[in-house]
């Protein structure tokens, strides 16, 4: 709950830090430390970093040291835990309740609200753990199951990561292990142990999540374990050395096992963080990356599988490919004038095979959306689905209007060497660009949502009404005039200005949602201003 909180809430910012402050590996490793804090996962952070690989945003190099920051991160949240805060649990439950009704239905708030809560179930948590442990330490059989893996080191590491990995999370891991050694249950170097394993297990989780994304993403996960299991050896043979440290500083048994799981990290990034480039080439000849030339078309280059549990940047990424399909459907649009034009069939050949990439494009985009939870979606985030769901459909219907229809109209002006009037051949140019036009402000609507731009093009589908009545008219005194051109072209004509009055009107159509949501969330907007 804190984790979905927080990317919820502050989505955008957490990835622009990570985005912006990658110019240098110590302010990257900064900034993976500070968002790290915050969502309390440094699992989440390193797949931020594995997903802007992957649209080459962020270098390797960078990205490695984020991670770092991020594997340090966790254990500042594990040492700020492991404090007695449980006078602060039921002050959080209260704040986090009390906003979360008042604030149900306004978006980020409600997510502020939502991690509270989520803080506040984390200290109740330890507080229950701590005291089913206790009893655990009398407990006969158990230490029986645990004792023997300190005398198999490998054994103990492979146990605490299976923990980690089934946990998913190093540091819910880290504070089971921290409890468990302060009620007497398992002893300080059986405790070490299976800290490193827990770091172990904290790579494992990324690397797995990312085995079937792009190489580049690859290239974080691989480096992160490479630097986990080599700290993890370097460390083994003297965790006596450590037991003795600690035994000396005389820390309580919970708070020797989150300060080596700090140090263990702070160790990890002296011995790393100054040679990340080195890691990342050999991340690089591991794995080496090979751009695919095939299918670039199809493949969808913005729907981002990892940022589908944080819906505000899932519905960015869907519509940020909408957008795409939309550039592709306008050149589509562009190429059937370029063909009746030049009488080209090659070019309608081209407009074919789009038509396919855009089918393909927006069935991804409609399953993309289908795996955002429609529970986690705020009434806001709720008609951005809507929007973003209905625009790619509409441009999925003026691809196959462009193949279909008017591709089969330029096709047959062409076989059968038909040639339009001057006067009708500039009505039909002069209402394309009408067309065009619109498609371009409905583009610009669906991505700045702005009703004034909305409001512009509805008021421009009666322009559009007008000036296919008007083309028809001039076309029917052509006629009456007796202009063998027109004569021949009649039908072509007539067609090809009601394929452009249906695109218009699934243009259109992006506009009406943007309108409508204008208005049911004006009262919304006037409340949120009082608040604010």
């Amino acid at each position: 709950m804190i984790k979905n909180g927080f990317t919820r809430a502050y989505a955008t910012s957490l990835q622009k830090t990570i985005a912006v402050n990658t110019n240098n590996r110590i302010k990257a490793f900064i900034s993976g430390v500070g968002v790290t804090t915050v969502l309390q996962s440094s699992t989440a952070t390193t797949m931020i970093c594995a997903s802007f690989a992957s649209k080459n945003i962020i270098g390797t190099t960078a990205a490695l040291a984020v991670v770092i920051g991020a594997d340090l991160g966790t254990t500042l949240v594990a040492q700020i835990l492991t404090f007695d805060l449980s006078w602060l649990m039921p002050l959080l439950l209260f704040i986090g309740v009390t906003m979360h009704h008042k604030y149900e239905n306004k978006g980020r708030k409600k997510h502020i609200a939502r991690a509270f809560i989520g803080l506040g179930l984390v200290l109740l948590s330890l507080t229950i753990i701590k005291e089913s442990a206790t009893p655990l330490g009398q407990s006969e059989i158990l230490p029986v199951i645990l004792h023997p893996l300190e005398k198999e080191p490998i054994l103990a590491l492979i146990f605490a990561a299976g923990l980690t990995w089934l946990l998913h999370s190093s540091l819910a891991s880290v504070l089971i292990i921290a409890s468990f050694t302060s009620s007497g249950l398992i002893t300080l170097k059986l405790g070490l142990l299976l800290v490193l394993g827990a770091n172990l297990g904290a790579a494992i989780i990324p690397f797995v999540m990312t085995y079937t994304m792009d190489i580049r993403a690859r290239w974080i996960t691989i480096g992160n374990m490479i630097m986990r299991v080599s700290s993890v050896l370097l460390i083994l043979p003297f965790i006596s050395f450590f037991m003795a440290l600690f035994n000396n500083l005389e820390f309580a048994a919970a708070r020797e096992i989150i300060h080596f799981h700090t140090l263990f990290n702070v160790i990890l990034a002296i011995l790393f963080l100054p040679f990340v480039n080195k890691i990342s080439a050999i991340c690089e000849k591991i794995l080496p990356y090979k751009e695919d030339e095939n299918n670039k078309e199809i493949k969808p280059l913005y729907l981002d599988e990892t940022a589908l549990e944080t819906p505000t940047i899932a519905l960015a990424s869907a519509a940020r490919e909408t957008l795409r399909v939309a550039n592709i459907v306008e050149t589509m649009l562009v190429d059937t004038m370029t063909a009746l034009k030049d009488e080209n069939l090659e070019i309608l050949q081209k407009v074919k095979s789009t038509d396919d990439s855009v089918d393909t494009l927006h069935t991804k985009i409609k399953l993309y959306l289908t795996k955002v939870s429609e529970e986690a979606l705020d009434p806001k985030e709720s008609d951005r689905f809507v929007q973003i769901l209905t625009f790619s459909t509409n441009l999925e219907h003026i691809g196959d209007i462009i193949d279909k229809s008017l591709s089969e109209l330029v096709q047959t002006k062409v076989k059968k060497q038909r040639r339009f009037s001057k006067e009708g051949f500039k009505e039909i140019q002069n209402f394309h660009n009408i067309i065009l036009n619109n498609f371009k402000i409905a583009q610009a609507i669906f991505m700045s949502e702005d009703p004034k731009l909305a409001r512009q093009l509805v008021e421009g589908k009666d322009n559009v009404r007008k000036a296919a009545q008007q083309s028809t008219e001039r076309h029917f005194q052509r006629l009456r005039e007796g202009i063998q051109e027109t004569h021949l072209t009649s039908s072509l004509h007539t067609d090809i200005i009601r394929d452009y009055k249906r695109i218009n009107s699934y243009i259109t159509s992006v506009a009406y949602s943007i309108l409508d949501n204008a208005e049911l969330h004006k009262e919304e907007r006037k409340e949120n201003l009082k608040d604010e």
